[in-house]
């Protein structure tokens, strides 16, 4: 899983009939330190996010194994939303 920010969406006219009905947000990387990392991705929304949130995303075969994405032709997964951070004592 990656620790990323959405940054933006993406709209899509025409699509795999494997995506439709699928929301395709812009994710970036961010530290733990909050700073975006290079590169972006497009990433399908399984659980309704917006821009500026912080999410999880998984990528390659795993963004295949959940019930909504299973054998679709799909490469990254916002899977869940970060309510907080905690990184203990440093």
């Amino acid at each position: 899983m990656v620790l990323s920010e959405v940054i933006g969406n993406v709209v899509c006219t025409q699509k795999d009939e494997s995506l439709a009905g699928k929301s395709l947000l812009i994710v970036k990387a961010i530290g733990l330190d909050g700073k975006r990392l290079a590169p972006f991705v497009v990433a399908v929304d399984l659980i309704g996010v917006g821009i500026g949130e912080k999410v999880l995303v998984v990528n390659g075969s795993s963004a295949r194994q959940t019930r909504l994405t299973k054998d679709k032709s799909i490469d990254s997964v916002i899977v869940a939303k970060v309510d907080s951070i905690d990184l203990g004592k440093e």
